[in-house]
């Protein structure tokens, strides 16, 4: 029948890990969210809603990156103004409820956004590198190392 029986811490650890589940037009299109970073061993009650933001954001970022070719890297588009795209060279959050995007615009200036968790809204762009001469920046690997580092 293939029922598997958990224990009870099993089942309440199961219950409080984030899921996601992808649908896509194309029924040949791998999921996009392969897998995410290794989980953080503090408890999820734990956590601040900026950190579980973060978290996730570092996910999306790595994904959205193995999807890019050596010619482009992420870039977040802003919603709601003309506020334009932030090309990102860093990403943090202040609990219990600020993520902080910092990069470049499009003239190069540099940028820095600070959002409420309850009013995040990303739009991940790809953006061609600045220099041919430069590899594409991968923010996505190195956050999600930094999060695996932190949990070891």
């Amino acid at each position: 029948m293939g029922d598997q029986i958990e224990t009870a811490a099993e089942a309440i650890e199961s219950d409080a890990l984030p899921r996601c589940h992808e649908v896509h037009a194309d029924p040949k299109s791998p999921a996009r969210m392969d897998q995410g970073p290794h989980p953080v061993p503090e408890p999820a009650h734990k956590k601040s809603p900026a950190q579980w933001a973060y978290e996730r954001l570092i996910i999306y970022i790595r994904n959205f990156e193995k999807q890019l070719d050596a010619k482009h890297e992420v870039a977040m588009g802003f919603t709601g103004g003309d506020a334009g795209v932030l090309r990102i060279e860093g990403m943090g959050y202040y609990d219990p409820d600020i993520v902080t995007f910092y990069g470049s615009d499009a003239s190069g200036a540099k940028t820095q956004l600070v959002q409420h968790v309850s009013q995040l809204n990303v739009m991940l762009r790809a953006l061609p590198i600045p220099s041919e001469e430069e590899p594409a920046n991968r923010i996505g690997f190195r956050l999600a190392a930094d999060l695996e580092n932190s949990a070891g």
